[in-house]
């Protein structure tokens, strides 16, 4: 007993109140939101945007309440060096941030048709240098911050907005264009006082994902300097993706067929059925009831699916969270956990439609991590574009991996497994960058400079 309390992990306490709400807060249901890139064309004007928009900056010390818009800020590297950071701090980030996402494509695989010269044009511009993201529950929450920000904007010449999207709920109920609920596995933290959903796994160190804790190793990552500046920020990852819904279809269409075999295809690529009810928890028929309940649909192991015949090894759920699986190339699968606030985008195409409409719809893929740019690299290479560490050689992610035609996907069985050839990429990148977000006393910070 002595020893089991000796030992026992302790939370660091979290400073939720200078930590940034929408890095630990939970997305609202449904949601509406924008992205506004911004320009800097004055430093000082710049610094007075600051000051002056920090105070809507929504922190995390309520981070489970809903109930009203919040707005993020981040920068990109070119962005800081435009607010005149001392040189030591400037010198101080990554060389990957430092360089950016569409340098580091080769090792992010970003190759092809993923390649930076074919992302949208405001992805390939210098101009973009401060991101502010605003999401509500509703228009009129939404409108009212959007309307805030822009009034502060407007106060601000030195400032230019460069480009702006909006994003909504792609299909009632939280599910994406492909019609999977969404935003459902997101790892747990110390000290971020959330409930622990998932009973077969712990909760993961605050310093995996938020800059001046412990991470899993017991240490600090390294981080821009000073600490005062980087504790309580992160990295962020920002993808845009765009999703060939029909092609999509059309393909289970190909190779199964009646709904049923569709459906369960679709589910094994995911590892999920489409309500979000994992496999190896109703391997045979969704459950929609058990799909929608938070407290369950990510209260699970592969205990009792070692050979992957109930969640496939290729699937994407287990590929981006092998949990306890027995890998072929071992890892620390907590070392590689990233939290994910993703947002769709564009009209939904109608349900089942193997006809594409023309129109633009997908995902901004965001994520945070206290080391996103290794993070990142290491989950295209080794777990979303190869198949190597579950000993399937060179199959990719059936969902967002580069898969241009030539995919295959694996089912195991006996005595054969069951492999489904042909596939197509069913998310092509159209743009990415990396992007830092303080804490809210490091933007104060940023603005007194």
């Amino acid at each position: 007993m002595f020893l089991k309390k000796l030992f026992k992990r302790t939370a660091e306490k979290i400073e939720l109140h200078d930590i940034q709400a929408i890095i630990l807060r939970d997305r609202p249901l449904p949601y509406h939101g924008v992205n506004v890139f911004l320009e800097i064309l004055h430093t000082a004007s710049a610094k007075a945007f600051l000051k002056e928009i920090v105070p809507y900056v929504t922190n995390a010390q309520n981070w489970w309440d809903n109930d009203n818009a919040w707005l993020s800020i981040a920068f990109t590297y070119e962005g800081l060096k435009k607010l005149e950071l001392p040189q030591s701090t400037i010198e101080s980030f990554p060389d990957a941030f430092k360089k950016g996402m569409a340098a580091r494509s080769e090792k992010l695989m970003d190759i092809n048709e993923n390649a930076p010269e074919k992302w949208d044009a405001v992805f390939k511009t210098a101009g973009n240098h401060i991101a502010v993201s605003i999401i509500a529950k509703n228009m009129d929450d939404l409108n009212s911050k959007k309307a805030l920000a822009l009034q502060v904007l407007e106060k601000h010449q030195g400032v230019k907005l460069c480009f702006q999207a909006d994003f909504d709920t792609p299909i009632e109920g939280n599910f994406n264009h492909f019609g999977f609920r969404d935003g459902i596995s997101n790892p747990e933290i110390e000290g971020s006082g959330a409930e622990q959903l998932n009973s077969k796994e712990r909760p993961i160190k605050a310093g995996e994902f938020i800059m001046g804790y412990n991470n899993e190793a017991g240490n600090y990552y390294p981080m821009p300097q000073p600490m005062e500046f980087a504790k309580n920020g992160t990295f962020v990852i920002f993808r845009k993706y765009h999703s060939h819904v029909a092609a999509f279809n059309r393909y289970l269409k190909e190779q199964a067929k009646n709904k049923d075999e569709q459906e369960l295809l679709a589910a094994k690529m995911i590892g999920r059925w489409r309500s979000g009810a994992p496999l190896n928890m109703c391997p045979f028929k969704d459950n929609s009831a058990l799909g929608a309940d938070a407290t369950k649909n990510n209260d699970f192991d592969f205990s009792n699916d070692q050979n992957g015949k109930l969640v496939p090894y290729s699937s994407h759920m287990r590929r981006m969270n092998p949990r306890n699986s027995k890998m072929a190339v071992m890892s620390d699968v907590n070392l590689h956990r990233i939290i994910r606030k993703g947002v769709g985008y564009g009209p939904a195409l109608p349900n089942g439609s193997t006809k594409d409409d023309g129109k633009e719809r997908g995902l901004y893929f965001i994520a945070f991590s206290a080391k996103a740019m290794e993070t990142l690299e290491f989950l295209q290479r080794e777990w979303v574009n190869s198949g190597n560490f579950m000993s399937l050689k060179n199959e990719k992610d059936p969902v967002i991996g580069l898969n241009e035609g030539k995919g295959t996907f694996t089912l195991p069985g006996e005595p054969l497994p069951k492999r489904f050839t042909g596939m197509p990429t069913f998310n092509t990148l159209k743009g990415g960058m990396y992007l830092f977000m303080p804490g809210i006393n490091a933007i104060k910070w940023l603005s007194e400079l």
